[in-house]
């Protein structure tokens, strides 16, 4: 291996520390001011968010501080946040919770696990370069699971915003929310504290203040609950265990890693997806590009790594993100700084969360999950597309009724259908040549556009496959059976077909067959060179003779029209 091909595998691997070369002495301070500012975020987001997954909020840390060094180490993004996300929560929550027998320390290690298969999946991907595998969550799809899960999120910390004792999945959460109103049992203390702390959280946001919500909100219910002594009379977060982030995958086995794969199939490509959006949109902000492929690379050491110290599976943050690069944040130093400072709360003062209410942890939760819907994107596919609004609708009821990873895969698999249905009925138009107007034009849609004499043009807008061939076919009959007169070649417009399979083939055969009955010669303009290949590969070069190609329309026009 040469030296260049060396060093640019280094330089692949440790994207971060190969970006250490190009650092400037005057980013530090920018980076160390960043980072502090990131911390005020870091320590409530993740254990809010770690909550919401179903486990203690101390392994939320974990799943900050990790991901971050790992990151800096590795990450080909130059500012991109990574941690625990809120749109995760309900898919580790449905994954790990039915097989942990209401065991803390066992949820604790299928979480991490589950991060470990999460990251394992991932550096897979990034092998077999499947970065570009999200696509397969199309717009609709992400629209519809990101407003049913900032409902979900929302619903599932409605108990603990009012202090409202309450197990099981998030509808049982949410009757005995119900049932608790209705009885006037709601946790006065508690609910005062979560409407002070949503308030607080959003406020600075409206007003567009500089000091972070979540920061004033997390001080103020500190400070109120340890002034007014409301330890005992609402649900604390409690003190931290003072310590490192360390392993804690006892108790788990082969079998445990079976029944989690399906839901790390699945995190893995919504945690990527969220991460490579928010990647490539930073990178375009400076006029770069990440690969997509490093990234999932990245982020699956990452995962993998918060996995085997305690953590459990995150993302890119959107949240996080924006307040590191608004505060001036210039490389991955950044999380660092915000790493090492939320370990230094961790061992220096662990004490200080046994006055945090566990409802301003839901408050932060809430507007994350209020943050993450978009109904203004849901009112626009509304009026744009009929049949995505339908993948979208099914992606949000699906996730809503049957469960969120099986919700996406309905979704996924209508949105399959759809592209199938588009591609097998596609739209298809007989052109004609306008007076003034350069080229050759639809004329249903330019009822001025005459036909070129002798010459029926054709425009077919799907590659040619099993499914569609004999609708080309139809359409080509139908037409030539309504105007039989003075046609002597149909001109397949071929620019919009990429591909062609042998059912499709045989397709054209037979209607070149019935074409030439009728006197009627076929010819193709604008064929892609790799479509003519395969066409002449199976089998019908003495048919499709060179003079049946023109490089084209006009071309084909010039040499066929007989007027």
């Amino acid at each position: 291996m040469s030296a260049p091909t060396v060093r640019r595998s280094v330089r692949d691997r440790l994207s971060g520390v190969w970006a250490l070369k190009g650092y400037k002495r005057e980013w530090l301070r920018h980076d160390i001011v960043a980072g502090t500012a990131l911390f005020a975020l870091l320590v409530p987001a993740g254990m809010a968010y770690a909550q919401a997954a179903g486990l203690p909020p101390v392994t939320g840390l974990y799943a900050t501080v990790v991901p971050l060094l790992v990151y800096a180490v590795i990450g080909p993004s130059r500012v991109l946040v990574l941690g625990p996300d809120s749109a995760l929560a309900p898919l580790i929550a449905a994954a790990i919770l039915p097989l942990s027998a209401g065991s803390t320390g066992r949820s604790v290690a299928l979480a991490g696990l589950l991060a470990i298969l999460v990251g394992l999946l991932m550096l897979v991907g990034s092998a077999l370069r499947l970065g570009t595998i999200t696509g397969l969550l199309s717009k609709p799809i992400r629209l519809g699971y990101l407003n049913a899960i900032a409902l979900l999120v929302a619903l599932s910390q409605l108990p603990a915003f009012l202090g409202i004792e309450a197990d099981g999945d998030v509808w049982k959460k949410l009757a005995n929310v119900t049932s608790g109103v209705m009885h006037g049992t709601v946790n006065l203390p508690a609910a005062l504290l979560g409407i002070g702390s949503l308030t607080l959280i959003w406020v600075p946001r409206v007003l567009k203040w500089k000091v972070p919500g979540v920061l004033l909100a997390v001080v103020g219910s500190c400070l109120a609950t340890a002034v007014w002594g409301l330890g005992d009379a609402v649900k604390v977060t409690g003190v931290l265990p003072q310590g490192l982030p360390m392993p804690a995958l006892g108790g788990i086995g082969w079998s445990d890693a079976v029944l989690l794969l399906p839901a790390a199939a699945g995190i893995a490509l919504m945690a990527f997806a969220d991460t490579g959006v928010l990647s490539q949109s930073l990178a375009a902000k400076e006029g770069r590009t990440v690969s997509g492929n490093r990234e999932m690379a990245a982020l699956g050491a990452a995962n993998a790594a918060t996995g085997l110290f305690g953590g459990f599976p995150m993302s890119g943050s959107a949240s996080r993100t924006p307040v590191a690069v608004d505060a001036g944040a210039k490389s991955q130093l950044t999380g660092v700084v915000g790493s090492v400072l939320v370990l230094a709360f961790m061992l220096l003062a662990p004490g200080v969360t046994q006055y945090l209410p566990s409802a301003t942890l839901a408050a932060v939760v809430i507007a994350a999950a209020v943050a993450l819907a978009d109904p203004s994107g849901v009112r626009r596919l509304l009026r744009l597309s009929r049949s995505e609004s339908v993948v979208m609708l099914a992606a949000f009821l699906g996730v809503l009724t049957v469960g969120v990873l099986q919700g996406i895969l309905v979704a996924v698999a209508l949105a399959l259908l759809d592209f199938v249905r588009r591609a097998w009925d596609p739209y298809r138009a007989e052109l004609g040549s306008e007076k003034g107007l350069p080229g050759y034009h639809d004329r249903a849609r330019h009822p001025e556009a005459n036909r070129i004499p002798g010459l029926m043009i054709l425009r077919f807008d799907a590659p040619l496959f099993f499914g569609n061939g004999h609708v080309l076919g139809a359409f080509v009959r139908e037409l030539l059976d309504d105007n039989p007169e003075g046609i002597s070649h149909v001109v397949l417009a071929s620019e919009p077909i990429t591909g062609i399979d042998t059912t499709a083939l045989d397709d054209l055969v037979t209607l070149d067959e019935w074409l030439s009955s009728k006197g009627v010669g076929l010819v193709f303009a604008e064929l892609k060179g790799p479509v003519k290949d395969k066409l002449l590969r199976f089998g019908t070069a003495a048919r499709f003779t060179p003079e049946h190609f023109f490089p084209t329309i006009g071309a084909a026009v010039r040499a066929l029209r007989t007027g």
